[in-house]
């Protein structure tokens, strides 16, 4: 959503409120996310906002549960996925919780690296811009 463009004003991001995002996962959805980690394979999250979504939607017992809600999860270094495993997002702006979120995905030292080889090779940044896969 559009608050995910906002800028971060508080020293302490657990203070910092992301606004709330509508997302479902629908029974199959989740049957089949939880068959794949079951088995030993990788969730691919399209977006951060799908990330966002199934961190939302994990059980205790590391299970996707079905869900139709909201979710204002912040996402930032340290955090442990528990569903997602590859990352494909796009370019984000500098100082953006999405930076944060896929900072905590890999690394901020590999993602600035990333952003520093894609500046160089002028690559197009934000929404409509080219994408990176984290792995």
């Amino acid at each position: 959503g559009l608050g995910s463009f906002r800028p971060v004003q508080v020293e302490d991001l657990t203070r910092h409120r992301m606004d709330s995002e509508y997302f479902e996962i629908t029974k199959e959805a989740a049957d089949k996310i939880n068959k794949i980690k079951q088995k030993g394979g990788a969730v691919v999250c399209v977006g951060t906002t799908s990330v966002r979504s199934l961190e939302t939607a994990i059980t205790s017992d590391h299970l996707v549960k079905p869900y139709a809600g909201w979710t204002d999860k912040f996402i930032f270094p340290p955090y442990e996925f528990k569903v997602a495993d590859r990352l494909i997002t796009n370019f984000h702006l500098p100082c953006s919780t999405l930076l944060m979120l896929v900072s905590a995905f890999a690394t901020r030292d590999l993602i600035f690296k990333a952003y520093r080889k894609a500046i160089k090779e002028k690559y197009r940044f934000y929404s409509y811009g080219d994408a990176m896969i984290i792995i």
